[in-house]
């Protein structure tokens, strides 16, 4: 069992967003453009997935031009992706899973590490690690608010941000529940909308969420 904290700073950052955009996105100036018209809505922290070839080069960017915005990075899978998310500057970062690798690179680390599980064998495990902030994912997929309310009995000490298969009709159903600090989606950046660059319709989606 480790022992300390391995993710300071972490449940405040993600208290305060209570809905984390997730965003995978492409060229700089775009991704720069998308992050500052969320945060025109209110919403100021935002991660940024590992799932584009310039991904890393991107979010360095975005955090020199958007200072305002706490940026983080998605779909961590492994050691060497953790190190490189630190590297670049980001504030957090995030994977879809639990593994020693990561487990051991976040407590070698200093970056805030936000671990990903799907059932409460795997829950138990990471917060035996030190790690009592927790994504669920694919949360609507594994029983949504249901498993939360389930989860909250044997596990009060824990804390959720669930992610996959929210949006907005279900969104406020999450943050309704006492273990969940914040929901990650990416409803508020429909694909359509940023390909047409429309960023005041991005903004509004924003302000629609924060109002």
């Amino acid at each position: 069992m480790s022992q300390g904290n391995a993710q300071p700073g972490l449940r405040d950052v993600l208290l305060g967003a209570r809905v984390l955009p997730v965003l995978t996105v492409g060229e700089p100036e775009g991704a720069i453009a998308l992050v500052r018209a969320l945060a025109e809505g209110g919403l100021r922290v935002v991660e940024i997935t590992l799932r584009s070839p310039k991904a890393l080069a991107t979010v360095e960017k975005v955090i020199r031009a958007c200072p305002e915005v706490t940026v983080g990075v998605g779909t961590v899978l492994d050691g060497d992706q953790l190190r490189a998310a630190e590297g670049v500057g980001a504030r957090f970062a995030v994977s879809p899973g639990l593994t020693a690798d990561l487990v051991h690179a976040a407590w070698q680390g200093e970056i805030p590490w936000l671990p990903g599980v799907a059932t409460v064998s795997e829950a138990m495990t990471a917060a035996a690690e030190g790690f009592p902030v927790l994504k669920l994912f694919p949360a609507a997929v594994l029983g949504g608010v249901a498993l939360l309310k389930a989860l909250h009995g044997p596990l009060p000490q824990l804390s959720f941000c669930p992610t996959g298969g929210i949006g907005a009709a279900s969104y406020r159903d999450y943050l309704a529940q006492p273990n969940v600090l914040c929901v990650g989606g990416s409803w508020m950046v429909p694909g359509e909308t940023v390909a047409a660059e429309d960023w005041p319709r991005i903004t509004h989606l924003a302000k629609e969420i924060t109002a």
